[in-house]
């Protein structure tokens, strides 16, 4: 079981921007851009990518800014509509500094194509089966109950991420994380518990307030709980706060080969968007990345 979430990756700004960067995911990435900082920011995040010898650079930003990006050797790679308070879409765009990086076998880029597929179709059947019969009761037969957490959970929390993580790109291992983004009110969290009160699954919404927008991430079940469809009893919970707290896009960024959390998002109604190449070191590797996203 993971305890500590090490190397860490740093959480800075560059300018008047915020940027996460290190050699745990081998990248930078520009989590939200300060428009004063466009477009002269591109050159110091090719500089300083270059200075670490990083293998990428990962991109979030809006659409006004993308051509900036593309002209400097980017490449567009999903996108967020109406990510920025439903108005302006985000652009997800990379720079590969090493060849290498870019590359996704052939199998593997086919199994991913074939995930992506099967989400569609399952989204598909879910759409056509407008009573959700099969749902309704699965979830009055699901044998745990769910609920948003607290602090008093935390540290079951991150035992729990500790068991299913291998790695994982922001400290979820550490209790004081936790905490201090349940204090700061910036990452909401969920579970499923048995009647004993031991958490067996876990998910959690990081919010975007100003832009009222929401990630929906950090989905986690013990070994001994799967195959009950917690992750989309979850994430139901999930839709309907954040609905309550005034977001209006809600998105993921989802493992490529996971089968079942792709799938979930796409029984969740969510559409997707593209697939991030070798971008996000989580469960132990450098692994490509789904985006999916949902407008409330």
């Amino acid at each position: 079981m993971r305890t500590v979430n090490s190397p860490f990756d740093t959480i800075e700004k560059l300018r008047h921007s915020l940027i996460q960067h290190g050699p745990s995911s081998d990248r930078i990435y520009l989590m939200k851009l300060n428009a004063e900082d466009y477009p002269g920011i591109i050159t110091e995040l090719v500089a300083l990518a270059e200075e670490k010898q990083y293998g990428k650079i990962f991109a979030k930003v809006p659409s006004q800014a993308m051509e900036g990006f593309l002209h400097a050797g980017f490449a567009k790679e999903a996108e967020v509509p109406g990510f920025y308070t439903g108005t302006d879409d985000a652009i997800f765009l990379g720079r590969y500094l090493k060849e290498e990086r870019r590359q996704v076998e052939a199998c593997l880029r086919r199994q991913m194509e074939d995930i992506v597929a099967l989400a569609r179709r399952k989204a598909a059947e879910e759409q056509a089966d407008a009573t959700s019969t099969a749902e309704r009761a699965a979830a009055e037969a699901l044998p745990f109950t769910l609920r948003r957490l607290g602090v008093d959970d935390a540290a079951q929390l991150t035992r729990l991420y500790g068991t299913v993580f291998e790695s994982y790109p922001f400290p979820i291992f550490e209790r004081e994380y936790i905490v201090h983004t349940m204090e700061e009110d910036s990452i909401a969290y969920y579970g499923a518990l048995t009647d004993d009160g031991r958490l067996v699954a876990a998910s959690s919404a990081e919010m975007d307030k100003a832009g009222r927008n929401a990630e929906m991430t950090d989905f986690a079940t013990h070994p001994d709980a799967r195959g009950h469809g917690i992750a989309l009893h979850l994430l139901r919970l999930m839709e309907a706060d954040m609905q309550s707290r005034g977001m209006i896009v809600l998105y993921t960024i989802a493992r490529a080969v996971s089968t079942g959390m792709n799938v979930t998002f796409g029984k969740g109604g969510y559409e997707y968007t593209g697939t991030l190449i070798n971008n996000t070191n989580i469960s132990g590797r450098i692994e490509n990345m789904n985006v999916w996203y949902k407008r409330l």
